[in-house]
């Protein structure tokens, strides 16, 4: 597989992460739309990890670990920095059950809908960077 058909590869993961996190939001399942929120962002980093260095991704879930990994985190603005750090946990903490409760009274409709909307904007900028 090439590095273009290996980019591709996670960017259609993403895209189809993002597809999920908004049909799981539309019908109030707010963790999980946070959860796949994550999924579309780690694998859009994953995509540019390749576009940029010519390699495998590192086999990891954290966002701030793969930006800083890739070079993305250099680029990123104050928002995006914290956007990463309020998506970051919701990896584990939507799939663990000590986190799950605690996880799913936070997140609101509207603090889902909000994190949507920001992956929805981070997506667009990464893939602009690819």
């Amino acid at each position: 597989m090439t590095n273009e058909e290996k980019i591709k590869y996670w960017v259609d993961l993403s895209n189809n992460d993002f597809v999920v996190a908004e049909t799981l939001l539309k019908n109030g399942h707010n963790l999980y739309a946070g959860y796949m929120c994550h999924q579309a962002i780690e694998k859009i980093f994953k995509g540019y990890y390749i576009k940029i260095k010519n390699d495998t991704p590192p086999y990891k879930h954290d966002l701030e670990y793969l930006a800083q990994q890739s070079g993305l985190y250099n680029l990123f603005n104050e928002k995006q920095i914290f956007f990463l750090e309020t998506l970051n946990p919701l990896n584990i903490e939507a799939r663990y059950p000590n986190y799950k409760n605690k996880t799913a009274q936070y997140l609101t409709g509207e603090k889902t809908q909000s994190i949507f909307e920001q992956t929805k904007e981070l997506l667009k900028w990464t893939k602009e960077k690819m």
